[in-house]
């Protein structure tokens, strides 16, 4: 066994571990194999970005598979919608306080440029409430929304049906960050009024790193944020018009998108047990609550994310005890959502357990365990 096996990985909502085999296989044998790049020669008889597509779209619910763009994260992604959308001075994007940095740094940088961004207090779950959002709507009139489906900090979801209907009744276009919830929950574009979804593939859809990318409607044109060659039409200056070419110059992570590919069907082939999933994550809670934790734990559908303190010790210190003599592997600290922090009431931060569908009970139960010993210390 080695010691990777051997430690307990609770950080999924950074990045998922472990990986189906079926990964790092489709990996291996797409670096060994003659390269195949859409558009750009090689072997042409499998286009892995269409294949992913096809897949993406399924899950997403979206009927049109071109319309979801590639690249490298949900990062490249959202820089892609926010920067891309037809925005001038004075007009305003409408977000929560429970945003990623990966949407709070483009936005202040709109502001710099000009742009109103209003940003709503969320509720100590770290949800919006949805007459916060419709009075904002009525009292703004955005142009353009932004909101995280589920909080990476609590693992709350959002009530996008609500909160995407009411923007559509407003006039807003709505933008949708599910790189914490594609995989792992329902999503459905389509059906609930999504104009842009942004997602990464290394999270609960258990690709690799280096994958991710935008859905785009039909009939919105986004202005391409990064710009160069296409494989195709190579004697225009700008940027092909059709999706998905419009947004995607480069050359593609061809190896990570065959892992992504694999990791696409397995996970269509084995779905997700909600139930023993939720059960894992309520009795972790429950077991941490028992111990004196302050734990955040949000009605409703949710993630299984758990943030909590506990009574006495730094949350720095207990996580260096965590990794250092558990062998747990946890996060701490902001999570790059820094303004959260205190609509949750935790300033400093949070200990947070992220668990997948591998999670077991036994991993659990020891980290339950390790807790009540750094409990007991005194520290």
């Amino acid at each position: 066994m080695s010691g990777y096996e051997k430690m307990i990985y609770m950080n999924n909502a950074a990045t998922s571990w472990p990986k189906p085999p079926e990964v790092a296989k489709a990996m291996a044998d797409a670096v060994t194999a003659l390269p195949g790049a859409a558009n750009r020669g090689g072997i042409q008889d499998f286009d892995v970005f269409d294949e992913v597509r096809k897949e993406l779209a399924w899950l997403m619910g979206v009927s049109c598979p071109s319309q979801i763009a590639l690249g490298c994260n949900s990062t490249w992604g959202l820089n892609q919608a926010i920067f891309g959308y037809p925005l001038k001075p004075g007009d305003t994007v409408l977000t929560t306080r429970a945003e990623h940095n990966a949407v709070l740094r483009p936005l202040y940088r709109l502001e710099q440029e000009g742009i109103r961004v209003i940003r709503l207090h969320v509720d100590d779950c770290g949800r919006v409430c949805p007459g916060d959002w419709k009075a904002a709507l009525a009292e703004y009139r955005p142009k353009l929304c932004v909101l995280i489906h589920a909080s990476n900090v609590t693992g709350a979801v959002n009530d996008v049906p609500t909160l995407a209907g009411a923007a559509k009744d407003a006039g807003a276009d709505f933008l949708l960050d599910v790189s914490q919830t594609l995989g792992i929950l329902p999503v459905k574009a389509e059906a609930w009024g999504v104009d842009m979804a942004v997602f990464t593939g290394h999270k609960y859809l258990l690709g690799p790193q280096g994958t991710g990318g935008v859905y785009v409607r039909p009939g919105l044109d986004l202005k391409p944020h990064m710009t160069g060659g296409t494989g195709v039409l190579s004697d225009r200056m700008e940027m092909p018009e059709e999706m998905p070419l419009h947004l995607e110059a480069g050359t593609g992570n061809e190896p990570s998108y065959h892992g992504l590919l694999a990791a696409l069907r397995w996970s269509r082939a084995h779905p997700v047990d909600q139930e023993a999933l939720g059960t894992t994550v309520k009795e972790l809670a429950e077991g941490l609550k028992k111990l004196g934790c302050r734990v955040i734990e949000p009605s409703g559908a949710s993630t299984p994310v758990l943030s909590f303190l506990i009574p006495g010790v730094s949350s720095a210190d207990a996580a260096d005890i965590l990794t250092g003599s558990y062998d747990i592997i946890c996060r701490v600290g902001l999570h790059c959502a820094p303004d959260i922090m205190e609509d949750i009431g935790m300033p400093g931060g949070t200990i947070r357990l992220s668990l997948s569908r591998f999670t077991t009970r036994e991993e659990t139960e020891e980290v339950l365990k390790a807790v009540q010993d750094i409990v007991e210390s005194g520290l």
